[in-house]
This record gives C-alpha cells, structure tokens and sequence, in this order.
C-alpha cells in the first residue's frame, strides 16, 4: 500500500512542529548504489547466453547465477556489518557473507574467461575477487564485548528483543487490516520509538532486567489491544474507539521513552560515582588529577 507523505506542514502532520516520529522515518539505507550495481551487473551475461550455442548459454547462464548469489551474500554482508557496528555489544556473523561474495565473483569472472585459456581465467578471477574485496571489504572477525557481560545475558537480551520486535510486526499487520493509512503510519511510529529502547539492551544487555516489563508485558497488551481494536473497528468504524487506541499508543510510547531515559540517566550516574570514588582514591595516594576541561 503506498504511503502518504507526511510533514510539519502536511494534513494530519504534527502539531507545534514536532517532527520527532516523522523523522525516524527518514534514514539513509547501509545498501548504496555499489551493491545495487552487483545485481545490474549479472544480466550482461544473461542477455549474451541467448545469443551463443548450447554450451555457451549454459556457462553464461552460470556465470549469471553465480554473480547473482555473490550479490545477494554481499548485500547481506552490509547489513550485518552495519548492524554490528551500530551496536555496542554485537556478535560477529556467523557467516562471513562479504568473503564468500568476494570469492564468489572471483569464480564467475574466471568461468567466463576460461574460454580464453587457464592463465585468463585465474587472472580475472583474482582481479575480480580482490576488487570486490577492496570495494566491500572484510566481514566482522571478532564479538564485540564490555566488561561485566557474559554471552549468556548477550543470548538473553537478543532473545527478549526478538520477541518485542514480533509483537510489533504482528501489531502492524493487525492495523494495516484496518485499511486505514493514518493509523498504519502511527503503529509505524510506535514501533520506531520503541525501538529505541531496543537498541539501549542491545548495547548493553545487564539492562534488560529493569526493561523486561515493557519489552514482555506493555508490548504484548499493545498487541493484543490492537487486534480487538482492529476486529472492531473494521465493524463500526467508531471514532471513539479510535481516539482510545490512539491515546493507548501515546500513553505507552511515553513510558516506554521514559524508562529508556532512565536506564541512560542510571548509566551515567554510575559513571559518575566511579570517577569520584577514582578521584578521592588519587587524592588519597597524593596524585592530584588534571582538572576536566571546560
């Protein structure tokens, strides 16, 4: 279903120039033009396998879906590397996607040049491997950790985030069965500002015991609040009851917000007593620290 624009100077759009859940869906996709050329690429050789004899239509056709496939695993090599950067505590990927991308193109490159001969063949093969590798790079090595964090809580986090995001994704099916696109682009909204709360367990997992209520129980009545709402409304078409889940989605985004600042705020008031218990232990040894700068 397409979706409307909207703005702080379109119908329907926030009031007093509040543009905070419309801006978090303006974002610049990891995916740029580069990846999006590895999938153009493939179909020179697909279009010229028509025109050659059975042979060479087989090996064209194969160097296509080889070229193809490297595409697809270079395409998800980034957004695996963009989600393990954004995050401060991430495992590596399981699978290195952007290495096997880079040596699958080296096989196709080689494959289409080896009618010329085994020595072409490895020679374009390398150029390609090493370009694409040069273009893309290498896929994340090593866990990234901070101290106090165990793979065991990093397993739980994941585990409770993964079942907040189903909620939401069953929220937004539930509402786009309401046909109504104002109400899509809020649950929308919700599930990008709740998101952010996501992304504070993530990168740091000892926080998902104070969090668990709102990722488990508060998501969950959203859920469920949504489905009796939409089963109602598609019925009635009541305006009131649409004013009720709206206030609801409010109400809750706002907790939700909330305890996000909290965890943030607790976060940095035990920075805060470490460096005065350091600085009293300095003054204690007799070193005087630097004075922070202003």
């Amino acid at each position: 279903m397409a979706r409307r624009f909207g703005g702080k100077y379109s119908p329907g759009g926030p009031v007093g120039g509040d543009t905070r859940t419309v801006a978090t869906r303006h974002r610049v996709h990891p995916v740029g033009a580069r990846v999006n050329l590895l999938f153009a690429l493939p179909f020179v050789f697909a279009v010229k396998a028509f025109f050659l004899d059975p042979a060479g239509l087989a090996l064209n056709l194969g160097v296509f879906a080889l070229l193809m496939l490297a595409a697809w695993l270079t395409r998800e090599g980034v957004l695996a590397q963009h989600a393990y950067e954004n995050r401060e505590v991430a495992r590596k990927p399981a699978i290195p996607r952007k290495l096997f991308g880079s040596a699958l193109t080296g096989v196709a490159l080689a494959l289409a040049a080896s009618g010329g001969g085994i020595v072409a063949a490895v020679l374009l093969g390398g150029i390609g491997a090493a370009l694409h590798f040069g273009a893309f790079g290498a896929d994340p090595m090593r866990d990234k950790t901070i101290d106090g964090v165990d793979d065991f809580q990093t397993d739980r986090a994941a585990r409770a985030v993964a079942e907040a995001e189903a909620h939401l994704a069953q929220m937004l099916r539930s509402i786009r069965d309401s046909g109504e696109r104002k109400l899509v682009a809020r649950v929308e909204d919700f599930g990008q500002n709740v998101r952010a709360l996501f992304r504070a367990i993530e990168d740091d997992p000892r926080r998902l015991s104070a969090a668990r209520r709102y990722l488990g129980v508060y998501l969950q009545g959203a859920r469920d609040a949504t489905d009796k709402f939409t089963e109602f409304y598609a019925r009635t078409r009541d305006q009131d009851a649409r004013r009720n889940y709206e206030a609801l989605l409010d109400d809750l985004e706002s907790r939700i917000a909330l305890r996000r600042e909290t965890l943030l705020n607790d976060d940095r008031q035990a920075m805060e007593i470490e460096i005065d218990v350091l600085r009293e232990r300095l003054a204690r040894e007799g070193v005087r620290p630097e004075p922070a700068p202003r």
